[in-house]
C-alpha cells in the first residue's frame, strides 16, 4: 500500500504543499496548495507576517487531506537565518525579514567583541549582515531578548505551532552563525561571549527526527534549511560535482566531507554549512532576484518566454556586479542597474537589454565562483547540478555554460520538496 507524505515548503516568495509518495523506486509528487508569501514594511521595517504564514500551512495540510486522507508524515522547509522569539507560548513581534537593515550596529558591536576571523575558524559560515548571529546581538542591544524563553527558527516555530513541541533542527541552525563546525552544536564560546542567554540554545536534533504529531499526521524533521532539502533532492551521477540551488538567491557549492575553515575560504566569503551527513561548502550568491525585481518594475505581465526572446535578441553584452549592495534591496532595481552604468557609455535602454544585463551578469558571477571553488578545493570540475527556479530559464543556463565551459545539467524539478520528501521516507523506515 501506498505511503504519503507532504514536504511543505517556503520561499521567499511563495509557498507549496507537495504530496509525495515511493513509486517503482522514485519518488511522485502532487502539488496540492499553493500560496503567496512576501515581506512587508510595517514601521520602517521588513518583517513576515508569521501569523498569515501559519494559517496559509494550516490550510494546505487541509487541502492535502481531502485528496489523500491518510498521510504517514509532514515537514517543512524554509529559508535560513530568520526567527520567531517566544516568551513561553506567546510570539514576540514583529517577526523581522533578513533582508531588514537592523543590524548595522551590531555588526559592529560583535566584531569588537569576536573578529570576524575567529568567529569564521569557529563556524566557517560566511559573512552576510543578515545572519542571525548579528540579528540576536540587534535585539539584545535594544532590549527585545528581555523574557525570551525560546528563539525558534521559522520552520521549527512553525512545526511548533502543529504540534506543541519545540525542537531545533541542525541544518537550519548552521545558518545563524553560532554553530561550531567541529562539534555541530551551539558554539558556547560564541553565545556566552555575547552574553546571548544560555536558555536560547538548547541541543539540536538531526533530519528525521520525530517532533510530534498534527491531525494524526506525524511531523518529522526534514533538513529544515531548504537549500540543505534540495541538495538531498539532486540526483547526482557524480557525488562531488558542484550544485547551484537557484532561487531567490545562488547557492553554489559542493558536498564535503568537512569544514574548510582555511584563510582563502574566509577571505572569499564561503560557508560549510549543515548537511544531512556533510558539509555544504558553498557560497550565497545573487539569484533570481533581480530577474524578479526587473520584472515586477518593468513589464509585470508579460511571460517570461517573452521576455527571455527579447533578452536573446539584445546585442546589450555588458554585465555588473550583480552581488554589489546596490541590488541588495533597491527601492528601484532598474535604477539601480542605471546608477551602475551611469558612467559607462552604453547602458542598457530596451527591456531586453536589462534582462540579457542580468543573465550575463548571473553567469559571469557563477563562473567566478566556481573558478574561486576550484582554487579553494584543488579540484578541477567538469559538471555543474542547477535546481530550483532558475534551472527552467534556458537562456541562463546557455549563458553560464558559455561563461564556465562546464556541462550544466539543469533539472527543473522541485529538488527542495524531493529531499525533503526523501528524507521523511527514510525516517519511515527506520
Amino acid at each position: 500500500m501506498k505511503k504519503y507524505y507532504i514536504a511543505i515548503d517556503i520561499g521567499a516568495s511563495s509557498g507549496r504543499h507537495i504530496v509525495g509518495w515511493r513509486e517503482n523506486d522514485e519518488i511522485k509528487t502532487d502539488e496540492v496548495y499553493r500560496f503567496h508569501n512576501g515581506v512587508k514594511e510595517e514601521n520602517g521595517h521588513l518583517v513576515w507576517d508569521i501569523s498569515a504564514l501559519l494559517e496559509s500551512v494550516k490550510a494546505g495540510i487541509d487541502e492535502a487531506l481531502k485528496k489523500y486522507p491518510k498521510i504517514e508524515s509532514l515537514s517543512i522547509d524554509t529559508w535560513g537565518c530568520d526567527y520567531v522569539h517566544l516568551k513561553g507560548q506567546k510570539e514576540v513581534l514583529p517577526v523581522y525579514a533578513y533582508r531588514d537593515s537592523r543590524t548595522a550596529e551590531a555588526i559592529e558591536r560583535v566584531h569588537e567583541l569576536i573578529p570576524f576571523e575567529e568567529l569564521y575558524a569557529r563556524t566557517g559560515i560566511q559573512f552576510q549582515p543578515f545572519n542571525t548571529i548579528y540579528q540576536l546581538y540587534a535585539d539584545l542591544l535594544c532590549g527585545r531578548l528581555a523574557g525570551v524563553t525560546d528563539f525558534l527558527m521559522i520552520p521549527e516555530y512553525l512545526m511548533y505551532k502543529l504540534t506543541g513541541v519545540k525542537v531545533k533542527e541542525y541544518t537550519n541552525a548552521t545558518t545563524t552563525g553560532l554553530i561550531n563546525a567541529d562539534t555541530k552544536q551551539y558554539d558556547t564560546y560564541i553565545t556566552s561571549k555575547l552574553c546571548l542567554p544560555e536558555s536560547l540554545f538548547p541541543a539540536l536534533k538531526q533530519p528525521q527526527t520525530v517532533v510530534g504529531k498534527y491531525k494524526g499526521i506525524k511531523v518529522v524533521l526534514c533538513a529544515t534549511h531548504d537549500t540543505a532539502s534540495a541538495i538531498e533532492g539532486i540526483p547526482m551521477s557524480e557525488e562531488n560535482s558542484p550544485y547551484i540551488s537557484s532561487g531567490t538567491w545562488s547557492l553554489l557549492g559542493i558536498k564535503a566531507p568537512a569544514a574548510n575553515t582555511a584563510g582563502e575560504s574566509r577571505k572569499g566569503n564561503w560557508s560549510n554549512e549543515g548537511g544531512v551527513g556533510y558539509i555544504r561548502y558553498q557560497k550565497n550568491i545573487m539569484g533570481m532576484w533581480v530577474v524578479n525585481r526587473l520584472k515586477d518594475e518593468l513589464c509585470p505581465e508579460k511571460p517570461f518566454k517573452e521576455i527571455d526572446e527579447e533578452a536573446a535578441a539584445s546585442t546589450f553584452y555588458d554585465y555588473l556586479d550583480v552581488n554589489d549592495s546596490l541590488f541588495l534591496s533597491p527601492k528601484s532595481m532598474k535604477e539601480a542597474f542605471d546608477k551602475w552604468f551611469e558612467r559607462e557609455e552604453k547602458k542598457p535602454v530596451t527591456i531586453g537589454d536589462y534582462f540579457r544585463c542580468a543573465y550575463q551578469s548571473l553567469a559571469i558571477s557563477y563562473m567566478n565562483a566556481l573558478q574561486e571553488l576550484e582554487r579553494n578545493t584543488g579540484k578541477t570540475y567538469q559538471k555543474l547540478y542547477i535546481v530550483g527556479g532558475g534551472a527552467k530559464n534556458k537562456l541562463l543556463n546557455k549563458l553560464t555554460a558559455e561563461a564556465t565551459k562546464k556541462e550544466v545539467i539543469a533539472l527543473p524539478i522541485e529538488a527542495t520538496a524531493l529531499g525533503n520528501l526523501a528524507i521523511q521516507i527514510r525516517s519511515n523506515k527506520v
